[in-house]
């Protein structure tokens, strides 16, 4: 009897450890499915605030007349808050001009809105053509006219926010990331694979 108690203790022991490894191998399946498409640089990416819409304050085109993002209503867009000021805004810049000169079109666009004040607004336009992004529109909202940075909740630079043709977020990463990556780029492509 007491081998046979063993061998049933045994076998209960193996079935708990077999168990316990399938259960820690699947892990939790993520609440939103891009989620599984955000490795390496993207791994940073938050989607706590998926599904809220985009901010409907203004920014100003290069010719100082005011936009809104919707404006870009119908195509996944990738907006970017930044200044010249702002070392890790400067670094990642190149390889936003990368992802735009990749993925832009009729579908994608990456919105780059400077923080600089208005008094900057030549330099910083020219900053962006300097730091390898002349490819992507430049846009302003000077301190003085902080709501579209309010609204969208940024709370330090930069901050990419992105949003669906809906005009609805998908996610966002604060601080700077490489854009031009294999897993930014394979993150983009599962993005407008889903909205195509």
């Amino acid at each position: 009897m007491t081998r046979l108690a063993f061998i049933g203790l045994f076998l209960v022991a193996l079935a708990a450890i077999v168990y316990v490894l399938i259960s820690a191998a699947g892990g939790k399946a993520p609440a939103n499915p891009l989620e599984r498409h955000a490795r390496g640089e993207m791994a940073k990416l938050e989607f706590a605030s998926a599904g809220e819409a985009a901010p409907t304050a203004s920014m100003f085109a290069a010719d100082g007349t005011p936009v809104t993002l919707d404006a870009f209503k119908g195509k996944t867009v990738l907006v970017n808050y930044w200044a010249t000021w702002c070392a890790p805004c400067e670094r990642e810049m190149p390889s936003l001009g990368a992802l735009q000169k990749a993925r832009g079109g009729s579908e994608f666009e990456v919105v780059a809105i400077s923080v600089d004040g208005m008094e900057d607004q030549a330099y910083a336009a020219r900053r962006l053509g300097e730091l390898g992004a002349a490819n992507i529109t430049f846009h302003i909202a000077p301190p003085e006219n902080y709501e579209i940075v309010y609204e969208a909740g940024v709370k330090g630079f930069p901050t990419t926010i992105l949003y669906g043709p809906d005009g609805r977020e998908i996610a966002r990463l604060a601080g700077d990331a490489d854009w031009a990556s294999i897993e930014a780029i394979g993150f983009i492509d599962a993005i407008l694979a889903k909205a195509g």
